[in-house]
């Protein structure tokens, strides 16, 4: 029996050939590059060309077919205890270039490990040692299972949650590490949690509202949209420049630590979490003579002009006075209220704002000041100067320098 090319079979069958076809791409970006999202993205993408296939065979004409159904029957198509984490470790070397896949990582694969030997004792069972439908008397697809449906939904809630717990982290430690972190904001890993979010959404509303999972005249719309969104996952993964914090440890030159390090830093030095924007330390922690080390790192900022450097990281200060990095991200936290990422760019608003009032705007772009004091980007000077004056520059020079 040939494949019954209807309206439903070509439109997923579109998406299945793209999704293979992607996952070569990105498998061969991945080995050429060296670039661990790049392979785990790769095989998320294959698992869902597999997901929607049984849906795809079922609508060209597959199931209805005695001999093809029973070898569909019996592959796992849907890996739904795999694919979730497999995001999840997408979204963790998204974030994290250097990140190492553990020994302690394969656990989260377990239950993945688990239904495929389920798989193959069922058709060991049936096909091998009994040679009849045991497990198949019923006629349904093990993949359809409301349990198994149930438990991979629950599956997929869950790495949600830890993957954006885990994208919150890395946002908080390069705000404490860098000057720079409003250009390391991790749009595209942004725009995947939204994606995620959504795949999820999608998925409960269609097991709300259409519980039948094997009734293949209901399920068409649900498999066209997760097609897109895995589609578009895929493209944008491959298309997008991403980058991560870690990754500018390559960039950055004279420099005795990566950010890797940094972050490890901040981590030990037992800073709370919680809070993507501002860390402030407790009471309990505060740090003996605050006010000396407060003075030593303006005059830093003030004398030496070190927030002129776009690429300055938290080690620079720390090596130019001697002590550790967790020293001065606790000082700068607890004594003046912010993070390291804001405290630099408020002195380079400063700077700008005396440039301004010596008139150098007017034979100067506000780009170019900008770029002067520090800042690598427009939107991040926009947005930095906004945040200190309540105006954008424009309006600022309107307000007090237009006669």
């Amino acid at each position: 029996m040939l494949f019954s090319f209807s309206l439903k079979s070509s439109i997923l069958l579109i998406f299945f050939i793209h999704g293979f076809v992607f996952s070569t791409l990105l498998l061969i970006k991945g080995i050429k590059t060296d670039n661990k999202s790049s392979l785990w993205l790769s095989l998320f993408t294959v698992l869902c060309s597999f997901y929607i296939a049984p849906f795809m065979f079922g609508y060209a004409g597959w199931y209805a077919h005695e001999t093809y159904r029973n070898i569909l029957f019996y592959i796992p198509f849907q890996q739904l205890f795999l694919l979730p984490p497999v995001l999840y470790f997408y979204f963790n070397t998204l974030l994290d270039t250097s990140f190492h896949f553990s020994r302690k990582d394969y656990i989260h694969f377990v239950p993945a490990i688990l239904y495929l030997i389920y798989a193959l004792v069922i058709f060991l069972t049936d096909k091998v040692f009994l040679n009849e439908n045991y497990f198949y008397t019923d006629g349904k697809d093990k993949d359809f299972s409301t349990w198994y449906q149930i438990a991979g939904l629950c599956s997929l809630i869950y790495y949600l949650i830890i993957s954006t717990t885990t994208y919150f982290k890395y946002r908080t430690i390069t705000y404490n590490v860098v000057s720079f972190a409003d250009s390391v904001m991790f749009k595209w890993a942004k725009h995947f949690l939204f994606a995620f979010l959504l795949l999820m959404t999608i998925r409960v509303l269609f097991f709300i509202f259409n519980p039948e999972w094997d009734e293949f005249g209901k399920k068409f719309w649900y498999y066209v949209c997760f097609s897109v969104l895995f589609y578009y996952i895929s493209i944008s993964g491959y298309t997008n420049s991403i980058v991560s914090a870690t990754s500018f440890k390559d960039s950055l030159k004279n420099t005795d630590s990566s950010l890797k390090f940094e972050a490890d830093n901040i981590i030990e030095s037992g800073i709370p979490l919680t809070n993507p924007e501002n860390l402030i330390l407790e009471e309990k922690n505060e740090i003996p003579d605050l006010d000396i080390w407060k003075e030593k790192i303006v005059n830093l900022m003030e004398m030496d002009k070190m927030y002129e450097n776009p690429a300055l990281i938290i080690s620079d200060i720390s090596n130019r006075l001697g002590t550790h990095s967790k020293k001065i991200s606790q000082v700068i936290n607890q004594g003046f209220n912010m993070n390291f990422n804001d405290f630099v760019n408020n002195h380079r608003i400063k700077a700008i704002l005396q440039k301004i009032q010596d008139g150098e705007h007017t034979i100067q772009t506000l780009l170019s000041l900008a770029f002067e004091c520090g800042f690598n980007s427009k939107s991040t000077f926009n947005r930095a100067f906004k945040r200190t004056t309540s105006l954008n520059p424009k309006e600022y020079i309107e307000k007090h320098y237009t006669k």
